[in-house]
């Protein structure tokens, strides 16, 4: 299960390993739709990426940090910084493939 990101536990979580969070809010839709998404590829990625999900509505700072505009947006963070963010509905295996490629770099 993915965990909880707030201000107080950002720098902690994200510190090892890739990491890919997920910002969203309650009344956003489309973030509603990529629930299933990435509860999939964390059942798949799991061992590999650690997922967390931020609520941009307790955390607008964070939010304006990353320079999320929009929700859904996915941050992926390696090792502690942010490298990369994507935003909008993607399928699952559209995002497979992304994540297959982070790793290959990795």
């Amino acid at each position: 299960m993915a965990v909880t990101i707030t201000k107080d536990n950002l720098a902690e979580e994200t510190a090892t390993g890739m990491v890919l969070v997920d910002f969203w809010a309650d009344w956003c839709a489309p973030c509603k739709m990529m629930d299933p998404v990435l509860e999939q590829l964390e059942s798949t990625y799991g061992d590999r990426i650690k997922f967390g999900k931020l609520n941009v509505e307790h955390n607008q700072d964070l939010a304006m940090n990353y320079k999320v505009m929009s929700i859904p947006s996915l941050v992926l963070f390696r090792d502690g910084k942010a490298v990369e963010k994507v935003t909008g509905v993607y399928p699952k295996d559209k995002l497979a493939k992304y994540l297959d490629k982070k790793l290959a770099t990795n």
